[in-house]
Formats: structure tokens, C-alpha cells, sequence
């Protein structure tokens, strides 16, 4: 038994600026904010870069995730393995941007659970994707201004 996440969101914004926001380092941990607000360490989109996703640690989790950029193909598509610091399966996310509709269509799909323990991780973190892709990511891409930067006077301000 093997399960997956997979989201389709449409965003009213060019595909550079939805791939800015879900790859710029400042930007990930202000969207990933409404789940449990990862920030990255050492995230770059070049091939082979290993890097992790640092969070809030909860009963039973570090908050650590360690991944490894498998592809990245701007701005389009973004590949990386996902293991849980504390050991466990290494499972896969994909991000895919493409021009859709005068805007952006933005797929995430995580793959390789395996098992019973597989099937609640993927039920668990799609029901976290899916509102930070409905709530988080467009009130970022909102926020953003023609650079690719935050507004002045914008509300949203990293976590310290």
C-alpha cells in the first residue's frame, strides 16, 4: 500500500512569482507559516544541494526534516527527497509551475509513503499542504511586489 499527496492550486500571479515564493529562502517560512512554520537551512535549487526544514518540535517529532534537491529545472519544477530526521522512509516532493489561465497552476505532490504509518504521515501532512497552499502561499504571492520582494509595510515578517 503506498499513498500520496497530491494539490493543484491555481494562483492569479506569473509563474516567477509563485516560484520565488515557494523557493526564496525569506519567503518559504512566512506560507509555511499557517502549518507548522519550517524554515530552510542551507536551501539552494542546485542539484545535490542538501538542506532541511526546521520547525517547531512537537511530542514525537524533532521538527527536523533533512532533504536533497534531486532536480530543479527553474522555474518550472523542483524535486527533493524528504526523511524525517529521526530516521523513518525517505518519501519525495515535487513541485511543478506552469502558465495557466493568465496566471500560475501550482502542483505539489508528495510521494513514497509506504504502510499503515505511511498512510496517516500522508493524511496528517496533506491536510497541513493543503492549507498552507490555500491560505499561506497566496497571502505571500499578495504580499509580494514586482522584485519579487515583500511590500514596505508589509504585515508578514518572519518567525524569529
Amino acid at each position: 500500500m503506498s499513498s500520496t499527496i497530491h494539490i493543484v492550486r491555481d494562483y492569479p500571479y506569473a509563474p516567477a512569482k509563485v516560484w520565488r515564493a515557494v523557493t526564496d529562502p525569506d519567503l518559504i517560512p512566512l506560507w509555511t507559516a499557517t502549518g507548522a512554520g519550517a524554515r530552510p537551512e542551507g536551501f539552494a535549487t542546485a542539484v545535490g544541494t542538501e538542506f532541511r526544514f526546521v520547525a517547531k518540535p512537537k511530542l514525537g517529532w524533532s521538527g527536523i526534516v533533512d532533504c536533497v534537491v534531486r532536480e530543479a529545472d527553474a522555474p518550472r519544477l523542483l524535486r527533493y527527497s524528504w526523511t524525517d530526521h529521526g530516521g523513518g522512509e525517505t518519501t519525495e516532493v515535487t513541485y511543478h509551475v506552469e502558465p495557466h489561465a493568465g496566471g500560475t497552476r501550482f502542483t505539489y505532490d508528495h510521494t513514497g509513503f509506504t504502510g499503515a504509518g505511511g498512510l496517516l504521515m500522508s493524511r496528517v501532512l496533506g491536510r497541513v499542504r493543503r492549507k498552507m497552499l490555500t491560505v499561506g502561499l497566496p497571502a505571500v504571492l499578495g504580499e509580494m511586489d514586482e522584485a519579487g520582494g515583500l511590500r514596505p509595510g508589509s504585515g508578514l515578517r518572519p518567525r524569529g
